[in-house]
């Protein structure tokens, strides 16, 4: 493992730094990405302006509006640019996930209509593949697409998505479907993708215990998609769900919020039981040192995978190890923090709380992040499968047709 830049990425590091100090935002904006519109016209222009510059997809293509960049610069510059107040990114689960996507798999002329607007954030996008019955099993979507019987070769899409994060300002999205019952889950699924606008497609935002509505319920009555809105080959969507599925580890990546450094640092200020200040209690000191000992394993497979960018190489699935252990840190050293506040704890207040309220953000939004981009048992599969080599678990519904499989009923 390499901790220094090579020349090449120093100098690029410099050029990254030179242009954000030229050109980024110098304060924070109101708002926030749970359904607070404030931020956006603050997000587009800097989308905006990141484009013209070809900051704003580096690893994508010069024909796209990308630099041709190799992924090690594109890291290079999001550790550059998340030193300046930048505005919330609305635009990530887009040009995270759904527009490769449609850049793999749909023709030149589709190509050519969506790249361009949502690199510039004029556009964006959302991923519709949670179902209320299938929790993170994405292979048990049961929102159907059947065609057309009008001979017009359309489809129509029935049924009904959840935990769709930003759908409510959404323009198009990518739409899991189950159009063949009659083969294995796996089998019969195709994926299309879908203007948000349209009048047989309803967004529900879902309020959450944190105040905001990032996520949201979506209903499919009667939705017609024409056959060209299609991304790959009919019942081969699984295979088009692995491409997004891929690029959604990557973009959802670790948590963020409050720390080890802030937890010590409030500790130090806050009395325990005996008036002592709290970061003088045993126990909560080891709990402290747990932390830190996993904060710097974090960091070190975060350089384990930088290095293998650095090297040209394509990090592999330990970068589901990430997001499993600083999801649940972020959520137990939370709940730490609001029990050493004792009464006091029950203040959320930025204006009131220690450390602008950071601890309670953690508490609330942990929860969400430990399902978005695969839940912990999920993750815990990949890493014992593909990390540790376990043996894989047993399907028993590997080869059984899904309009055969149990539903609970």
């Amino acid at each position: 493992m390499d901790f220094n830049d090579t020349p090449d990425e120093a100098a690029y590091r410099a050029q990254a730094k030179a242009w954000l100090e030229a050109n980024a935002p110098t304060r924070h904006v109101a708002g926030d990405t749970e359904g607070d519109a404030d931020y956006m016209p603050a997000s587009r222009a800097w989308q905006a302006k990141k484009a013209a510059a070809g900051y704003a997809c580096i690893t994508w293509p010069k024909e796209w509006g990308g630099q041709g960049g190799n992924p090690i610069q594109q890291v290079i510059f999001n550790q550059e640019e998340a030193r300046h107040p930048i505005p919330p990114n609305p635009f990530q689960i887009g040009l995270g996930m759904c527009v490769p996507t449609v850049a793999t798999f749909a023709d030149a002329d589709t190509k050519a209509r969506f790249v361009g607007p949502a690199l510039r954030g004029e556009e964006i996008w959302c991923q519709l593949f949670s179902e209320p019955s299938g929790g993170s099993d994405v292979a048990a979507a049961r929102t159907r697409a059947v065609r057309a019987d009008d001979g017009s070769g359309d489809w129509i899409i029935d049924g009904q998505k959840v935990w769709t994060t930003g759908a409510q300002f959404s323009n198009f999205g990518i739409v899991v479907t189950r159009t063949d019952p009659d083969a294995p889950k796996h089998k019969g699924l195709t994926m299309f993708w879908v203007d948000m606008g349209d009048p047989g497609i309803e967004v529900r935002p879902i309020h959450q215990m944190s105040g905001g509505s990032g996520f949201n319920e979506v209903f499919f009555t009667g939705v017609r998609v024409k056959d060209s809105q299609r991304l790959g080959a009919v019942n081969d969507g699984w295979k088009v769900i692995l491409v997004t599925l891929m690029n959604e580890r990557l973009a959802v990546g670790g948590a963020s919020g409050a720390g080890w450094a802030e937890f010590m640092e409030a500790a130090r200020s806050i009395p325990g039981l005996d008036g002592a200040p709290a970061l003088k209690d045993q126990a909560l000191r080891e709990k402290l040192a747990d932390w830190y000992v996993q904060a710097e394993g974090l960091k070190h497979t975060r350089n384990r995978t930088m290095t293998a960018l650095s090297r040209g190489q394509t990090p592999g699935p330990e970068s589901s190890i990430g997001k499993i252990i600083s999801a649940v840190q972020m959520q137990e050293l939370g709940n730490a923090a609001i029990e050493m506040l004792d009464q006091y704890g029950i203040i959320d207040d930025p204006a009131l709380a220690p450390m602008k309220g950071a601890f309670h953000s953690s508490v609330m939004f942990a929860p969400g992040l430990r399902i978005a981009g695969g839940t912990d048992e999920i993750l815990k599969n990949i890493i014992a499968e593909r990390v540790l080599g376990l043996p894989g678990d047993i399907r028993v519904d590997k080869d059984v047709a899904f309009k055969d499989l149990p539903t609970g009923r």
